[in-house]
């Protein structure tokens, strides 16, 4: 069976450490690739590959100036992920309520 393109959706492309780091990196405003190579320390090439990906799943948009290509993060794009994270924070928050319970009846039992 093929593996699935990691520009299929959003899940996928930020499935990659190098693409998150981009993606934090323009969190700050626009760059160029030349911006991104010199702060991340990631070859050129590999930069402009993430790039496409992130483009093809709209994370980043491009515009150009001049002879430049400037890139910025496209937050939206990003719902899909926000959305599916706080299906779980119920869940984490009745959990360190118990932790917190769990803690105090501990303190409770010091102080006795």
């Amino acid at each position: 069976m093929a593996r699935a393109a990691t520009t299929a959706d959003v899940f996928n492309a930020v499935a990659e450490r190098r693409r998150r780091e981009i993606l934090e990196y323009l969190d700050s405003g626009e760059a160029t690739v030349g911006d991104i190579v010199d702060r991340l320390d990631i070859a050129q090439p590999q930069v402009s590959k993430h790039l496409r990906v992130l483009r093809e799943v709209e994370l980043v948009r491009s515009r150009s100036a001049g002879r430049h290509k400037l890139y910025r993060l496209n937050p939206e794009a990003l719902r899909p992920v926000l959305e599916w994270t706080a299906r779980f924070e119920q869940l984490w928050n009745e959990r360190y309520d118990r932790l917190d319970a769990y803690l105090d009846d501990l303190q409770e039992e010091e102080r006795e």
